[in-house]
C-alpha cells in the first residue's frame, strides 16, 4: 500500500514517529494509502530547513522566483490526468469536476501569483517642502499555510503561491482527509529543482501537526481555511504570539431570488450553487429565499430537477454528484437532516444515504436534499451543514429577506437574482457578506479580494490582498 511522504528540505521523508494512519476512498469506504502521522518534531525540522533557505529565497530576484513558481504551475499541468484522478479518488468528487475546476485552478493560482509579484508595487507620499515617504514591502520569513479538504489542491495552492512569490519560505499542511495531491505537488517541486527548504509539506492531523504549526514561535504568519471553531482556536492561540492571521472560515450563504429574475438562468445556476461538489464548497447557497409570487413555480421546477440528480461513482465521467468526503462528515450531514425534521421541516426530495452497487456500496453518498417549512432562525438555517442540503423559504418584502439573510453569525457570500438594477445595487450593499454575486454564482477573478465578515473570517485573500498579507510594510522618510 502506498505511503505518502512528508516533503522537508527538498526530500521526501517518513514521519519521525514512524507512524501512519489510513487514507480512505470516500466512494468505497476502503483504505487505499497511508498518511504520515507527523508531530511537532517534524514541524521543527521543516522550520529549521525553511530558516536556512530564507536568506537565499528572499534575496533572489523577483524574476527568478517567478520562474520557479511558473515551473510549479507547468509541472502540475504536465501531470494533469494524474492530479485529476488523485483529487477525485481522495475527495470523492466527480472526476469531471476535478478536471474542470480543481486542478486547472491550482495551475492558475501558481501562474497568477508568479506573474502578479512582478507587477506588485509599493507607495510613495510626497510632503511638499519637507520630503518624501516611500513604502517598502519585505517577506515575513517562515509562514504556515493550512488548507481544508473540500477543494484540496485548489485552496492549498491559493495560499502557497502568494507566500512563495512574496519571498517567504512555507510550512504547509494539507487536510489529513485529502492529502494526496499535496504529496504529488511535493514530487513536482523536486522535479523542477525548487531550492530545498523553500516549500515544506507536512502531513498529519490538526491537533498534532497543525497545532505545532500554529504554536511554533518561529512561524510568523498563519493562513488558514477551515471551520469557524478551529479558526477561533487559532486566533486565541496565535494572537498573543503576535502572528499575522488570515482566517477564511465557515458560511451559511443566502440565495435571494426576486420574482423579476431570469427564471431559467436562475434555476440552472441555483442547482449548481446548491449542490456543486456535493454542497461542500464554502460559497454554496444553502438558504434559498424566493419572492412569494414565484415561490410555487420555483419549488416545483427546482424539486423536479433535483429529484433527477443521481449519485454516481466519482470515476464515472457522467457523475455530477459524488461522495461526501468521509464517514464522519456523512453522519454529520444526515444528522442535520434529522434535525430539520424535528424542527418541522418537510423533505421535498432526497434526505437519505444512497447505496450504490459494489464496489461503491459502502461509499459515503447522500441524496441531494431540499427542505421546506422551516423557520429562518432554526438551527438548520443557522448552522453550517456543508453538504448536499438546502432549505427553501418564501419572502414578501425586501426588508424581510434582508433580515432573514443577515440573521446568521456568518457573512461569507450571497447571491442575488433580479432584473432591477437599482434593487441589485441596494440589496448587494445591505446584505452582510464579503462576496456578492448578482445573477451569477462563483465567478472568480483572481485579482479581487476574497473573504468574509462576522464569523466567516478575518482578512482577505486573492490579488494584492494576498501579497500584502505575506509581506511587512516599512515606511521610509527622506528629508528634502
Amino acid at each position: 500500500m502506498k505511503k505518502i511522504a512528508n516533503y522537508i528540505n527538498g526530500a521526501l521523508v517518513e514521519p519521525k514517529s514512524g507512524k501512519y494512519f489510513d487514507n480512505i476512498d470516500p466512494s468505497t469506504g476502503k483504505v487505499y494509502s497511508l498518511i504520515p502521522d507527523s508531530d511537532a518534531s517534524d514541524i521543527d525540522e521543516a522550520v529549521e530547513a525553511a530558516h536556512k533557505a530564507f536568506p537565499e529565497w528572499s534575496g533572489m530576484s523577483i524574476e527568478k522566483r517567478s520562474k520557479f513558481i511558473i515551473k510549479l504551475s507547468e509541472g502540475i499541468e504536465k501531470r494533469m490526468d494524474e492530479f485529476v484522478k488523485a483529487e477525485s479518488l481522495d475527495n470523492g468528487k466527480p472526476i469531471a469536476l476535478a478536471a474542470q475546476v480543481d486542478i486547472p485552478r491550482a495551475v492558475s493560482n501558481f501562474h497568477f501569483f508568479a506573474t502578479a509579484i512582478i507587477h506588485f508595487a509599493s507607495e510613495s507620499h510626497a510632503m511638499e517642502g519637507q520630503g518624501i515617504n516611500y513604502t517598502t514591502r519585505k517577506p515575513i520569513g517562515v509562514v504556515g499555510c493550512i488548507s481544508p479538504w473540500n477543494l484540496p489542491l485548489y485552496l492549498f495552492s491559493w495560499k502557497i503561491a502568494p507566500a512563495l512569490a512574496s519571498g517567504n519560505c512555507v510550512i504547509a499542511k494539507p487536510s489529513e482527509v485529502t492529502p494526496y495531491t499535496a504529496y504529488l505537488l511535493s514530487e513536482v517541486a523536486q522535479e523542477i529543482g525548487l531550492p530545498p527548504g523553500v516549500l515544506n509539506i507536512i502531513h498529519g492531523t490538526g491537533p498534532s501537526a497543525g497545532d505545532a504549526i500554529v504554536k511554533h514561535p518561529s512561524i510568523k504568519a498563519i493562513s488558514f481555511t477551515g471551520g469557524t471553531q478551529t479558526g477561533a482556536y487559532i486566533s486565541r492561540t496565535a494572537g498573543p504570539m503576535f502572528k499575522k492571521l488570515s482566517l477564511e472560515l465557515g458560511g451559511k450563504n443566502p440565495n435571494i431570488i426576486f420574482a423579476d429574475c431570469d427564471f431559467d438562468d436562475m434555476l440552472s445556476t441555483t442547482i449548481r450553487s446548491s449542490f456543486a461538489n456535493q454542497g461542500q464548497i464554502c460559497l454554496c447557497g444553502s438558504r434559498i429565499f424566493v419572492e412569494r409570487p414565484i415561490y410555487e413555480k420555483f419549488k416545483t421546477a427546482f424539486v423536479e430537477k433535483v429529484s433527477r440528480m443521481k449519485n454516481l461513482a466519482p470515476s464515472d465521467p457522467k457523475s455530477k454528484q459524488g461522495a461526501v468526503v468521509s464517514k464522519g462528515h456523512m453522519e454529520k450531514v444526515l444528522s442535520y437532516i434529522e434535525l430539520a425534521k424535528e424542527e418541522g421541516g418537510q423533505i421535498l426530495c432526497g434526505g437519505k444515504r444512497e447505496v450504490l452497487p459494489a464496489p461503491h456500496n459502502e461509499g459515503y453518498f447522500i441524496q441531494p436534499t431540499v427542505i421546506e417549512g422551516l423557520k429562518y432562525d432554526c438551527r438548520t438555517n443557522q448552522e453550517e451543514i456543508f453538504g448536499p442540503v438546502v432549505t427553501i423559504m418564501p419572502f414578501d418584502t425586501e426588508e424581510e429577506v434582508l433580515m432573514m439573510a443577515n440573521s446568521t453569525q456568518y457573512g461569507l457570500s450571497a447571491t442575488i437574482w433580479t432584473s432591477n438594477l437599482k434593487r441589485a445595487h441596494r440589496v448587494a450593499d445591505q446584505v452582510q457578506a464579503g462576496i456578492v454575486w448578482v445573477n451569477s454564482w462563483l465567478v472568480r477573478d483572481l485579482r479581487t479580494p476574497f473573504g468574509g465578515i462576522k464569523a466567516s473570517g478575518v482578512g482577505r485573500e486573492g490579488g494584492w490582498e494576498a501579497l500584502k498579507f505575506f509581506t511587512e510594510p516599512k515606511n521610509i522618510f527622506i528629508k528634502q
